[in-house]
């Protein structure tokens, strides 16, 4: 096989700020950008609450087995296994995003694979399908995003690992290698790499008006006047800003 095209990685600024900004406030903004499609639906964090993730995706497709290209014994040639592959390509901070078609019978990874995963320093995965030896994986403390758990070993049902690092969908949402995945306890997203710093910029401005408008809704203000914010409200917000800016200087 060709090695599987290396990705772009971001800076690691835009990932904090994204992070800290949350998927719930960037799926929103990112909406206003005409972007209408990033929550991948349907992996839930298996993980304790409270863990929010921004890293680079790295990719891997699934596609139904068969049997001229992907034969029975899947040890006979361990290097064959593209599943394998893409884990070769990750660096701290990493995301690995698998297409597994939504499966619930096959799983995708292991615990021997996960402890690699986790060795290399990768941040999380997002799969749209399941995982195997989870007992054993829950032990490793790594972020996941999946959408359940099975016995099975992939290859053991009807599909087979087909590409690594080539455009995806996961979850309903096309995934390119390199694009963001911002992911919390709301979900994961997946933010087109292209856009990342613009909706870095708006998204900022965006959740600070939301933490000024939170703390005059909790004294009791006006939702009419601060969710959204109204227009009459900025100069009052511009005032809270430059305040907040004084007393950390």
């Amino acid at each position: 096989m060709q090695p599987p095209k290396p990705i772009i990685r971001p800076d690691r600024g835009l990932l904090d700020g994204l992070r800290a900004i949350g998927t719930a406030k960037l799926s929103s903004v990112i909406h206003r950008m005409g972007y209408d499609n990033v929550f991948i639906e349907g992996p839930t964090r298996t993980h304790t609450a409270g863990i929010s993730l921004a890293g680079p995706a790295l990719t891997l497709q699934f596609m139904p087995k068969r049997r001229d290209i992907y034969g029975d014994d899947e040890y006979a040639n361990p290097e064959a296994q593209l599943h394998r592959h893409v884990l070769y390509q990750v660096e701290p901070g990493d995301f690995v995003v698998v297409d597994a078609r939504g499966s619930m019978t096959a799983g995708v990874f292991g615990e021997m694979m996960l402890a690699y995963f986790k060795g290399r320093g990768g941040a999380g995965m997002v799969i749209d399908g399941c995982i195997r030896d989870y007992p054993n994986i829950s032990k490793l403390d790594i972020p996941l995003w999946v959408r359940g758990f099975t016995p099975n070993f992939h290859t053991q049902t009807g599909m087979m690992p087909f590409a690594v690092n080539v455009p995806i969908s996961c979850g309903g949402v096309f995934v390119q290698p390199g694009d963001i995945i911002v992911a919390d306890d709301d979900g994961a997203i997946a933010v087109p790499a292209v856009a990342a710093k613009e909706l870095l910029k708006k998204g900022s401005v965006w959740h600070e008006w939301e933490d000024y408008s939170r703390i005059r809704l909790l004294e009791g203000g006006d939702l009419r006047r601060y969710y959204p914010l109204a227009d009459d409200a900025r100069a009052e917000f511009e005032a809270w800003k430059a305040a907040q800016a004084a007393s950390r200087s």
